[in-house]
């Protein structure tokens, strides 16, 4: 065993347990001959690895609680009798260990001979080193030859008759179901990891063990295929396994990887940071990173495996351009397709003024990216025309917390919930919407921790797997402001307040005033209950919990921010945090969960029309100079276009020209005929994206996008998380996207001369207060930071308003209810809402690319049974969904996760172009579009309507390209 030593530096990131807090009690012991001093409680195998001894093991890593059933790390510890396993034994006063020993070592080859003679294909015993886990630790403790032989059922071919003569019917072949991994029976050592961590990790309690002794094996749900089962492709398991039972099929394909790079994920607000591993220029896996901070070693099935549209054959990589929308699109060369942008721009701007012009940034792009765009708008266009898809979902969220607490964004850092007493959800949908942060939520609920929910619907985490909320409240679409402002009204009638937090925290007069409003009678939960369709006692208790029940924390996602009264809602929210003082420590707060993956990181860059970088708004002459000096120019103090009024001035035909960049208006903004009306309109619309989008059909200029993998940068996540973007390999189209919006300025005459994103984010450091510590050096050193990250905070600031809040005092405000507009009624009597699904991402673009689409290969609209049933409506017929904007087609499904009066639809196809029926109406303080409650009616229809079917046929002829050669002549 002289090799033991080295075992560290073998078995990559594999761990053991979690140092105590140094105020717990320590003890002394002693480890192959080494004293070392850790906590009381602390496992042998913890101590051991502090001591610098490994000890060998199978069933134990980091990520999961100890086990002990592997038999190879055990030890012996002097004047006791046996060998207890390190990673379940605890630490003694004065105990002697010894890892090391004869007997010890012939164990543990004895362990291990077992474990090959019955699974002999999960050991390659040429791999040694260089092999899997298992490979490893058979290396370790010698183990070279197998003395049992190989006639177990294990491992026998199906049909082939084992040593014993016996036909083995029983074996279970190699599932391939799931399109990502591969489970095979034959290498598995039922160790455990992989249904350990399918439970402690992701929550969904898929995996078992059945079977016992030599019959046992992993059953994915009721022995089913991993495809049928509960699984959700998480790849937790997949991590987790020591042997090759469970590989990536890409692994399997390709090979291991060479070597890794961490960037960070491109999916939702969680912000999970991962190892791009490579060969050469091939991405053969993507696996979580156990430093990342916001996952912590965790991923879904999008940032685990959906990453195979960066090289899908549907991608763009030659800059396009036609005259006409009806033309086909001709390649051109980079030069040609910036040289033509740059004359149409300013050829409008002559022609119709300086403000017939603008853009949008993209919350899929980096935070230098979209810098890069709303300075070109404002330095090059000489406008404020730019706006942002982070408008249309979390704008009331800064408008909303701006107001109360004075700064534009959460106020916790993800590690928060682990101190979580009562979890409050509004209009969020977390198992499918940020499944990372769901799967730590849902271990903090399994601890004892309470939960209340908001949602019309009832979502996964109302009643999952030993997980049940204390208090669903499915309210009626539309009534968020009612609800919370009832819950606060059971609060302040109760004396369930918390006079002393607010006395030196806020305004006590506001508060009074505040009080005296929402005690009001017709703020009962008995009033309100009956407005919303919820019943008054579950009103009652969901707000004694929250405001007795010890820290409340709360979380809500777009149900809240995307209606009418969305700011008012976040308001409310604000106020209820106030009110119970569950703000400014760990535990508490009030958390947005940001959508996409830079949601944040572009409403921080300045995207729209009213403020500069940093949330500071465009009529600030302090501000206007920071950037009129470094800029060289004199800047519009007048708030420009947000993307409703770009799109009514272009039918009104005072708006000409667009640069998008990374985003799919047309499919993702309500009103759809409106959108495609305004871009219609326009003479040179230009998209700079992947793939040729829905919007595309109404471009005149194409420029094909880059991947994150191909890119350098940050994105900003939910919790205000600054994370690196690295580049893994070269963009395809030949040129990063911040690069494409630099030569398009200079072609606009701007002397932009970048060379590399880490200059953008000086700048961005150098001008924007919250970021002024923040470099590419300094996060490479640190990790990650939470704005605001400067001298005062130099790292970071995990959790917001701990001493006072940022605008001094926190702010009470009235919130009253304003009904809707969109309100139900005999022709429209149902109440549509929309959401997402845990494979798809926003509009799918991506998801849509990837083996995702088997789990999601059409979006379906949710009806109750009595709705149903009062329409002749069948599960799985196909319905006509029409509201006064438009009307859609698409298959039905049967189900009471929402109530009757409620349907529910996603919007990730743009066959199905949800947003057709979506309305114009927004938040009267954001214009932030109300998806979340449209009028509708519904009924059986014969399939698709006659716009869907002449819609793809547009789209498919909108999309053709003319050969390069065929242009050239």
């Amino acid at each position: 065993m002289n090799a033991m030593p080295e075992f560290k530096t073998l078995i990559e990131e594999i761990d053991y347990g979690t140092p105590a807090s140094p105020s717990e009690k320590l003890v002394t012991l002693n480890i192959d001959g080494r004293d070392v001093t850790v906590p009381e409680g602390t496992s042998i195998m913890r101590a051991a690895m502090d001591a610098g001894v490994e000890i060998p093991k199978l069933c134990a890593t980091d990520m999961l609680d100890s086990f002990g059933s592997c038999r190879v790390c055990l030890v012996e510890i002097e004047g006791r009798g046996g060998l207890p396993a390190s990673c379940t034994t605890p630490v003694a006063d004065g105990i002697v260990v010894k890892t090391q020993t004869e007997r010890l070592d012939k164990v543990r080859r004895g362990v291990m001979e077992l474990y090959v003679s019955d699974h002999p294909k999960a050991w390659n015993p040429d791999a040694g080193l260089a092999g899997t886990e298992f490979d490893k630790v058979a290396a370790m403790v010698g183990v070279t030859e197998n003395r049992y032989g190989t006639d177990g059922r294990n491992h026998v071919e199906p049909g082939v008759a084992p040593g014993n003569g016996s036909l083995n019917i029983d074996y279970i072949a190699r599932d391939e179901s799931n399109p990502y991994f591969t489970y095979d029976a034959s290498q598995c050592i039922v160790c455990s990891r992989c249904v350990r961590a399918c439970e402690e990790v992701q929550g969904t309690f898929a995996l078992t063990v059945s079977g016992r002794g030599f019959e046992s094996r992993i059953s994915a749900g009721m022995s089913e295929n991993f495809i049928d089962s509960e699984c959700v492709s998480c790849g937790a398991c997949v991590q987790a396994c020591p042997t090759d039972a469970l590989r990536e099929k890409s692994v399997l394909e390709m090979g291991r990887p060479e070597h890794s790079v961490v960037t960070t994920c491109a999916y939702c607000g969680v912000g999970c940071s991962f190892k791009a591993e490579m060969k050469g220029e091939e991405l053969v896996r993507m696996v979580p990173y156990r430093e990342g901070k916001a996952n912590r070693g965790h991923s879904c099935v999008k940032g685990r495996f959906a990453y195979g549209y960066s090289t899908h054959k549907d991608r763009i990589l030659n800059p396009m351009i036609r005259e006409k929308i009806t033309d086909p699109w001709r390649e051109v060369s980079w030069e040609e397709a910036f040289a033509y942008t740059a004359n149409e721009f300013r050829r409008l701007q002559y022609q119709y003024g300086r403000t017939a012009v603008g853009g949008i940034t993209s919350s899929r792009c980096t935070n230098e990216e979209t810098y890069l765009v709303q300075k070109l708008i404002r330095q090059g266009f000489l406008n404020n025309n730019v706006d942002t898809c982070a408008r249309v979902c979390h704008s009331p969220t800064g408008y909303g917390l701006g107001q109360t607490y004075g700064t534009s964004a959460g106020t916790q850092d993800f590690d928060s919930v682990e101190e979580t007493d009562v979890v409050m959800i509004i209009g969020a949908n977390p198992t499918d919407g940020h499944p990372v942060f769901a799967s730590r939520l849902k271990k903090r609920l399994r601890k004892g921790a309470k939960l209340i929910v908001l949602d019309p619907r009832r979502t996964d985490i109302v009643r999952s797997a030993h997980v049940e909320a204390q208090h669903h409240l499915p309210l009626k679409p539309g009534t968020n402001v009612a609800v919370i402002t009832s819950l606060a009204h059971v609060i302040v009638t109760e004396g369930l307040f918390d006079e002393k937090f607010i006395r030196e925290r806020c305004d006590w007069a506001e508060f009074q005033d505040w009080a005296s409003f929402v005690a009001l009678p017709e703020n009962s939960p008995e009033v309100v209950g009956q407005l919303a369709g919820v019943d008054p006692e579950e009103i009652r208790g969901a707000a004694r919990l929250y405001a007795t029940g010890g820290n409340g924390a709360i979380y809500y996602g777009l149900g809240v921010t995307e209606h009418s009264q969305g700011s008012t809602t976040v308001m409310a929210i604000a106020n209820l945090a106030m009110a119970t003082g569950n703000i400014g420590r760990k535990g508490v707060g009030v958390n947005p969960l940001r959508g996409q993956n830079n949601v944040q990181g572009a409403c921080d860059m300045g995207s729209f029309p009213h403020e500069l970088p940093g949330y500071r708004h465009i009529s600030g002459d302090a501000t206007r100079e920071i950037y009129e000096t470094l800029w060289g120019v004199k800047l519009d103090n007048e708030p420009g276009l947000r993307i409703p009024n770009m799109l009514d001035a272009a039918v009104e035909g005072t708006f000409k020209g667009i640069y998008i960049q990374g985003e799919d208006i047309l499919q993702s903004d309500p009103d759809t005929k409106h959108v495609a009306a305004g871009l219609a309109a326009m003479e040179c619309v230009v998209v700079h994206d992947l793939f040729l989008n829905e919007t595309a059909n109404y471009a005149h200029v194409f420029l094909p996008g880059s991947t994150f993998l191909e890119k350098d940068g940050t994105f900003t996540n939910a919790e205000r998380r600054i994370n690196r973007v690295r580049k893994v390999m070269a963009p395809k189209n030949g040129l990063g996207d911040w690069e494409v919006t630099q030569k398009l300025a200079q072609a606009m005459g701007l002397a932009w001369n970048y060379s590399h994103p880490s200059e953008i984010m000086d700048e961005i450091a150098a001008t924007t207060p919250s970021f002024a510590k923040v470099s590419y050096d300094y996060l490479d050193e640190v990790g990650s930071v939470q704005w605001p990250c400067n001298e005062k905070a130099p790292l970071g600031t995990p959790v917001m308003h701990i001493d006072g809040f940022v605008r001094g005092k926190g702010k009470f405000i009235r919130t009253e209810y304003v009904a809707t507009d969109e309100k139900s009624g005999p022709r429209f009597p149902l109440l549509l809402t929309t959401g997402r699904i845990l494979s798809h991402y926003n509009v799918g673009a991506q998801t849509r690319r990837t083996d995702n689409v088997v789990w999601h290969p059409e979006d379906r609209l949710e009806i109750h049974p009595h709705d149903a049933e009062n329409r002749g409506i069948r599960n799985e017929d196909w319905v006509r969904v029409q509201s006064r904007a438009g009307e859609t087609t698409l298959r039905a499904l049967i189900t009471d996760r929402v109530s009757p009066g409620v349907v529910y639809t996603t919007f990730h196809h743009p066959t199905t172009q949800a947003n057709v029926i979506t309305t114009d109406f927004s938040d009267w303080a954001t214009n932030c579009p109300e998806y979340k409650v449209t009028a509708v009616q519904v009924a059986p229809s014969n399939g698709p309507s006659d716009w869907q079917i002449e819609y793809d046929e547009q789209a498919r002829q909108s999309r053709r390209i003319r050969p390069a050669l065929e242009a050239a002549e």
